[in-house]
């Protein structure tokens, strides 16, 4: 589950790679072939995931249908805005999504399930949805250097939403240790150092 990406008020640089969202979502198709992408709008199951986050999060997570991105199996159900969405930012969120269908691939859907729903109670420690997302964030953070250039992953109000998704509301708590996070987040930039 991804949000849409904030604007961000740096300089940006120009993509260092040809960017084709819609070759990215051929690649897709072929690597995943049941792969769809669906509206949340008027999907029964969307909407009850909907009610059931705003239940678990006592409120907190109002955002699902509207912001959020969701892979469940081979579907990516998007909110409204996906039409109007920038192509650089449908990028970095097909390949962050991508991470979760190979997720999907590798650990098989009960596993994936498991791992991602359990525990929910007590909210504040879901450490299998935690390494989930990292994964998933790692390559957020990897295509926003490759489409947006490296000053727009070490972009402070970037670093400050994903670090508030993992310790807020959105995703439950899941793993509430903001200095953990942020370590996390270091390294991956690092990383991305060394790379380029």
């Amino acid at each position: 589950m991804s949000p849409l990406p904030t604007r961000r008020a740096e300089a940006q640089t120009p993509p260092t790679e040809d960017l084709d969202w819609r070759g990215l979502i051929t690649a897709i198709e072929e690597e995943f072939p049941r792969f769809r992408i669906v509206a949340k709008r008027g999907n029964t199951l969307s909407h009850a995931i909907d009610r059931a986050l705003r239940l678990l999060t006592f409120g907190g997570q109002q955002r699902y249908i509207s912001h959020y991105h969701t892979v469940l199996g081979y579907t990516l159900y998007v909110p409204d805005s996906w039409e109007d969405t920038e192509a650089v930012d449908r990028a970095i969120l097909l390949c962050h999504e991508r991470v979760h269908l190979r997720q999907r691939r590798r650990l098989g859907f009960l596993s994936m399930a498991f791992l991602y729903l359990i525990p929910l109670f007590p909210l504040g420690l879901a450490y299998g949805r935690a390494r989930l997302e990292w994964e998933a964030y790692a390559e957020t953070l990897a295509a926003t250097a490759r489409y947006r250039g490296i000053a727009a992953a070490r972009s402070p109000q970037l670093r400050d939403q994903i670090v508030r998704r993992f310790t807020g509301p959105d995703y439950a708590w899941m793993w509430p240790f903001p200095n953990q996070v942020n370590s996390w987040y270091d390294e991956v930039l690092i990383g991305l150092d060394e790379s380029s």
